[in-house]
């Protein structure tokens, strides 16, 4: 009697144990899908047409009587809305100079499938300045795949060497900060998601979460992603005075404008968050989105049509799409990856940022897309700030978890947003319950194929009887 209760019981802890493996080996399909989509963001271009493979950035102007800010990007590129955010901000307060500046003047990938190019390199900014008769006054430092690869060395070279006298990084640009050695017995922020590696990494950093922004005199750190706008818009008053800060809020659309730090609600992964794993690892029809460049588009504008989508969300995979490269409105060279001609076989849905290509360019958008066969969706019909439609956009296209958990890794305030969608995705939910199960009844059925196999190779059945 005891030996078959025993039995009983190690039968059971088996299945029990079989469940929890399965249910572990499913997550780790998801993990591994977002260790993918953290880094396939930053992948670099291929088979470029040669029509697009030369881009020429356009010279800075830059005016003496303003002061210099310069928004690094690293060898292997930038993440898209921490170099974009903050140029957009700075170049619309028409009181400082800002320019792109970076190891090469090639092409470099921001996240997202989106290439631009550095107005100018690290070793001509001062013969620049110079001739240009203006100082720099601040550089901004963006996150980059390469914080601690040799790719990286020029980067950090150049920020120890400290060509400015005020740093501000962006997200998880304090790595980059740190790497460089800057932030050593200083107060700093970052990425919520980020903030318990760079602990481990630099503990002799005071590393504080809970703000948008930490002003420690000659650096100031922002949190994750949009808090770069905020940021950017403290070194502005910095620089130039609240007004110049105000004025360049109120341009861009950003509502959440402070002139203190404010706190930050405290993030962590919640239940609700589980989208993320679903989206990286079990979301196998990821739709592409092709991304229409237009010259004049905004900054920010073309940033909330990469980033929601092929960068935090893994519900998605965006590309750059035109016939040419184009400049945005403060100046930035930017370069598509895939020819409007072959948009009709490469994407699944063809996005065009910006408020005037929705306005005053939308006819001739229209004609040229459907001329190759597709049908652009102008992405800011209406006013505000640019993220808000990228973000209601997600939650009608994929499904509001998924906009709710975006708007939490780009650190943006999603009170008052208007997200109406599907509540749950239960089509992409089905696969990793699925595949779960699969993995528990093929581990329960392991020992009985395996005695079954052993029983065949011996001749006699499982049960001990005579093979008939």
């Amino acid at each position: 009697m005891r030996s078959a209760v025993g039995h009983r019981l190690v039968r059971i802890a088996g299945h029990v144990l079989a469940v929890l493996v399965a249910v572990a080996a499913t997550g780790a399909i998801g993990a591994a899908g977002i260790a993918t989509g953290v880094t396939a963001p930053y992948a670099p271009a291929v088979d470029v047409p040669p029509a697009l493979a030369a881009v020429v950035s356009p010279a800075p102007v830059l005016d003496p009587a303003r002061p210099t800010v310069a928004v690094l990007v690293g060898a292997r590129g930038a993440e898209v809305t921490d170099v974009l955010g903050p140029f957009d901000a700075l170049a619309s307060s028409d009181a400082v100079n800002v320019l792109t500046v970076g190891p090469a003047t090639g092409p470099v990938p921001l996240t997202g499938g989106l290439d631009v190019v550095p107005q100018v390199r690290l070793d001509q900014l001062d013969g620049l300045l110079a001739a240009a008769g203006t100082r720099l006054a601040a550089v901004v430092v963006p996150a980059m795949p390469d914080v601690d690869e040799p790719s990286n060395r020029p980067v950090r070279d150049w920020l120890r060497s400290r060509p400015a006298p005020l740093v501000l990084s962006v997200c998880y640009g304090a790595g980059v900060v740190g790497s460089a050695g800057l932030l050593d017995g200083r107060t700093a922020t970052s990425h919520w998601f980020r903030l318990d590696g760079l602990r481990e990494r630099y503990p002799q950093v005071r590393w504080q979460d809970g703000v948008r922004w930490v002003d420690d005199g000659d650096l100031i750190s922002t949190a994750g992603v949009l808090s770069g706008i905020d940021g950017a818009l403290h070194l502005l008053d910095r620089l130039a005075g609240p007004e110049a800060a105000a004025r360049a809020a109120e341009r861009i659309g950003w509502r959440h404008h402070r002139p203190t730090a404010g706190p930050l609600p405290r993030s962590g992964l919640a239940a609700g968050d589980a989208v993320a794993l679903l989206n990286a690892g079990f979301r196998w029809d990821r739709p592409r989105i092709g991304v229409l460049l237009t010259d004049g588009v905004g900054e920010l504008e073309l940033a909330s049509a990469f980033d929601p989508y092929g960068g935090q969300s893994f519900a998605a995979r965006t590309v750059a799409v035109g016939d040419a490269p184009v400049t945005t409105a403060h100046g930035l060279a930017v370069r598509p990856r895939t020819p409007l001609d072959r948009a009709r076989a490469e994407v699944d849905r063809l996005l065009v940022p910006g408020r005037a290509a929705a306005t005053d360019g939308r006819a001739g958008i229209t004609a040229r897309a459907r001329a190759v066969g597709v049908e652009p969706q102008f992405l800011h019909a209406e006013p505000g700030f640019a993220f808000d439609a990228a973000l209601a956009d997600l939650a009608r296209t994929a499904d509001v978890p998924t906009a709710r958990w975006t708007a939490k890794m780009l650190e943006y305030p999603e009170g008052d947003l208007d997200l109406r969608g599907p509540s749950l995705p239960w089509s992409l939910l089905a696969w990793p319950v699925l595949l779960a199960l699969a993995f528990a009844v093929l581990l329960v059925q392991v020992p009985h194929a395996a005695r079954w196999l052993r029983a065949r190779m011996s001749g006699k059945p499982p049960s001990g009887r005579p093979v008939s």
